[in-house]
């Protein structure tokens, strides 16, 4: 694809991780301040010279605000909480909800917890939804 764009959004929540070893500490309940970056990707660009436009993502900030701020992962999810998982989550929510023209893919999903840290999901060549 010749053109990407992104667009990061960001919610507080609280989760923990099950099937840890004991003491670990991801596996008590703890927060984070998360940021999902969803990239966007096309050959061609829309009117006015867009991928898409940065509204046409408002859906995703609804979903993340009502459904995910301020809550406890574990109890809204049906995947353990990982990071990983939640970039995948994003994505197939992406997928599934997001009104994008032909042409544009989902190029990748990234789950931030911290500063230092991150997971990203990116579908298979050939095999991504969109």
């Amino acid at each position: 694809m010749s053109y990407r764009i992104g667009k990061t959004l960001s919610f507080e929540a609280a989760h923990h991780l099950p099937g840890l070893p004991e003491g670990h500490k991801c596996g008590r309940s703890h927060g984070h301040s998360y940021q999902v970056t969803v990239v966007l990707a096309a050959d061609d660009l829309v009117p006015p010279g867009f991928v898409v436009d940065f509204g046409d993502l408002s859906p995703l900030r609804s979903y993340i605000d009502d459904q995910l701020d301020h809550r406890n992962l574990n109890d809204v999810l049906d995947i353990p909480p990982t990071s990983e998982r939640l970039a995948r989550h994003f994505y197939d929510w992406c997928v599934e909800h997001l009104p994008l023209h032909d042409g544009v893919t989902i190029g990748s999903v990234r789950v931030s917890e911290t500063a230092a840290t991150f997971a990203e999901y990116t579908p298979p060549v050939g095999g991504g939804d969109r």
